[in-house]
């Protein structure tokens, strides 16, 4: 878990420093769950290495409310059909002012249905004024997009299930360093 924890932060590091996303928010968002991850692999991992049970049992639990909103995000990421991305999508652009000038930039497109001569545009497209609507390209990457962080999350969550599992057996043997006759 400490390797995906310094993959997050790596990935929303590099984001920023190409220019591909402007939005302090998320790149705030996927820094802290990033850092949370790395601190609790690294509580988990302290546990192990000193078979304390307390940290063991609290890894255990925060790992396993981990999974639960993971397994649950996943799930509902491969769950949405296209209206309903259609519907998400919506409220999003109209919602957000950085990440629309992001959209038009990266998908050099100009509005999201219909593109009005009086808004402003980020995309290079506007000057030779052939500029397609966003909402297609958006709908055709994130039905991609949705079906891979949903199968990459449902992975990550069988695997902390196992890590819950192998947790709790380790948790409950004898610790080998202690003294034998303490377990009489």
């Amino acid at each position: 878990f400490q390797l995906v924890s310094l993959l997050l932060i790596g990935i929303a590091a590099w984001g920023i420093g190409f220019g591909l996303i402007s939005s302090f928010r998320v790149v705030g968002v996927v820094i802290a769950v990033g850092v949370f991850l790395f601190f609790i692999a690294l509580v988990g991992l302290i546990g192990a290495v000193k078979h304390h049970q307390v940290l063991l049992f609290f890894y255990m639990i925060i790992l396993l409310l981990v999974f639960i909103v993971q397994f649950s995000v996943s799930c509902a990421c491969l769950a949405l059909n296209e209206e309903q991305q259609s519907e998400l999508l919506e409220v999003g652009w109209s919602n957000t002012n950085s990440a629309r000038s992001d959209i038009e930039r990266n998908l050099n497109c100009c509005g999201y249905r219909v593109f009005y001569p009086n808004e402003t545009c980020a995309a290079d497209c506007l000057r030779s004024l052939h500029c397609k609507p966003c909402a297609p390209i958006m709908e055709e990457y994130s039905g991609m997009v949705l079906r891979f962080v949903g199968g990459i999350g449902l992975f990550f969550s069988f695997t902390e299930i196992l890590g819950v599992w192998l947790t709790y057996r380790y948790r409950n043997q004898k610790d080998p360093r202690a003294n034998p006759s303490a377990f009489i």
